[in-house]
């Protein structure tokens, strides 16, 4: 069971409805296991740990809910069914967060070792009055900007390029005015606020949150648990 956290007025919405085709799972990306615990469940629980989050409203496939809620069972969580792609799903989470929410973050279910750590910087950073905040990492590779032939056509300057991780925190209000009409569903939420004309800001990211994509990145993710769990027992065994 979850106790009561400082979350009041903060709501994650967490898009779960990924195929994980890419994973050779056969079930929803949220649903593979990760050392023997979903991905969702995960994600949820880091957002939770960071105790600034109050509440997690999950979007799942429609045929989904109830799996996803027999999952969740004892936090304080709940679960709708999603749209036809990513915007139309956090549209339907936004939906149900209520009129209470201050904060809204939007959370990728994929990203389930995001550090408690990172979701605190986020939020507060709109607390601070941010009206959009996204945790970033600078790109590490050379980028390359070729033709269509595959002809490197110039070198990218990366000092000026961040790569862009979740979770992204609003001012509620502030994404829900950039969901209403039909938003373009090429754009994540921070493009759509940042549309609007409202500023976005960056916070440091974590190499923890990467996104699990493909059956290589689930490996790095296990490994990466396992080695956690050692450190653990030693340091309980020192």
């Amino acid at each position: 069971m979850h106790g009561p956290s400082s979350g009041a007025g903060v709501v994650a919405v967490l898009p779960a409805a990924g195929s994980g085709v890419r994973l050779g799972a056969g079930v929803p990306k949220a649903f593979v296991g990760l050392a023997g615990v979903p991905m969702l469940v995960r994600a949820v629980d880091g957002l939770l740990a960071s105790d600034v989050v109050g509440h997690v409203v999950v979007v799942v496939p429609a045929d989904q809910v109830d799996a996803a809620a027999a999952m969740l069972t004892g936090r304080p969580a709940t679960v709708v069914a999603g749209g036809a792609d990513r915007t139309a799903s956090v549209a339907a989470g936004l939906a149900a967060t209520g009129t209470d929410a201050e904060v809204v973050l939007v959370h990728d279910a994929a990203r389930p070792l995001t550090p408690p750590d990172v979701v605190r910087r986020v939020v507060g950073a709109v607390r601070a009055g941010a009206p959009a905040v996204i945790p970033v990492l600078p790109v590490a590779d050379t980028v390359k900007r070729v033709d269509g032939a595959g002809t490197v056509v110039s070198t990218v300057d990366r000092s000026e390029l961040r790569a862009v991780q979740t979770p992204q925190g609003f001012r509620a209000a502030d994404l829900r005015r950039a969901h209403a009409g039909t938003p373009d569903p090429r754009t994540d939420d921070a493009g759509l606020v940042e549309a609007l004309g409202d500023p976005v800001t960056t916070v440091a990211g974590d190499p923890l949150a990467f996104k699990v994509t493909t059956a290589w990145d689930l490996r790095i993710a296990e490994l990466l648990l396992a080695g956690a769990g050692r450190v653990t027992e030693h340091e309980e065994h020192a």
